[in-house]
């Protein structure tokens, strides 16, 4: 009799409990997340941050690795309309292609988060808000640099080989457009040669590698799109015995430790960041979407531009 009188008194207690506490009762919030992969630094980064901040929000979070291939984040998306996620998020592979599984995902009610990278689709309310970087503004950023070093270099010739990132992604995409925006006035730079090196360290290292064989002592600048095809890149410059950051330019995007250790070495001219710590911000947005608050369409993060000369001082500041 005794254990039943307690554990009535259990039960009555978190029923109490409950009613006073409904915000804490209430159900958590389930999100599915689709990660493009792991190709980088910086996505590893995103990746750790997006779990790290669900996890001190309380949040459940399935994620799926997509492998850097479109079909396994379309299976992901479709497996999280069948568990009846509340909210689903994914960073696209690329930007094509997605209306019929986002259509599902609207059918089935639930509302889908872009992060990091947009998608273009007929129907824009088939996402709720797209939160990352201002992937155009990078390129832009990454150009004016060199534009004001040609300033003050005159005499020095501007001859560019471009490290695309994955083909038909959205910072490819728009991280080309931005700096050839900038550079179409400037007849003193001009570009060589434009390749995808897969956003991945060990391509970038090969695309260089053949841009050397073909135009050989004629490149004086590499834009890569991202801080691992750089790190590739010098690879590939050293051993043919070029000096990185000297006899070649180099200008990156992303703002990696290894970024910053390589501007230290001298070996790289400056890195455009893109922020990865994005997990905060989308805990954020989920939960207010979850609330049937408003959320703007276009949610961009805060970012800089650090030369060489400020990687001493802002390196231990660095947290990807």
């Amino acid at each position: 009799m005794r254990f039943t009188r307690r554990k009535f008194l259990g039960v009555a207690t978190a029923a109490t409990f409950a009613a006073t506490h409904p915000a804490l009762a209430a159900k958590p919030l389930t999100i599915g997340f689709s990660q493009v992969g792991a190709e980088s630094e910086w996505r590893t980064a995103n990746t750790t941050s997006i779990k790290d901040a669900a996890k001190k929000a309380g949040v459940i979070m399935k994620f799926a690795d997509a492998q850097q291939r479109q079909e396994n984040q379309v299976k992901a998306i479709r497996s999280f309309i069948a568990q009846r996620v509340d909210i689903i998020a994914f960073s696209p592979v690329v930007e094509s292609g997605w209306d019929t599984v986002l259509r599902e995902a609207k059918a089935a009610k639930i509302p889908v988060i872009l992060t990091d990278r947009g998608v273009k689709v007929a129907d824009p309310s088939l996402y709720v808000t797209l939160l990352g970087s201002d992937f155009v503004e990078e390129g832009r950023r990454a150009a004016r640099w060199l534009v004001e070093h040609a300033k003050k270099n005159p005499g020095r010739a501007y001859n560019i080989v471009e490290l695309q990132g994955t083909v038909g992604s959205a910072p490819a995409i728009d991280r080309k457009a931005g700096f050839a925006e900038v550079i179409k006035g400037e007849p003193r730079l001009k570009m060589l040669r434009s390749q995808t090196g897969d956003f991945t360290r060990t391509k970038g290292k090969e695309v260089m590698e053949a841009f050397l064989k073909s135009e050989g002592k004629n490149i004086t600048v590499l834009y890569a799109h991202n801080d691992d095809m750089a790190i590739g890149a010098i690879q590939a410059i050293e051993e043919a015995g070029i000096k990185p950051g000297k006899d070649i330019l180099v200008i990156s995007i992303d703002g990696v430790r290894g970024a910053f250790e390589a501007m230290l070495q001298g070996k790289l001219n400056v890195t455009v960041e893109c922020n990865p710590l994005l997990g905060p911000q989308l805990m954020q947005a989920a939960l207010a979407v979850k609330a049937g608050k408003p959320v703007p369409k276009r949610i961009v993060v805060n970012e800089g531009v650090f030369p060489a000369e400020v990687a001493a001082k802002e390196f231990p500041n660095r947290r990807y």
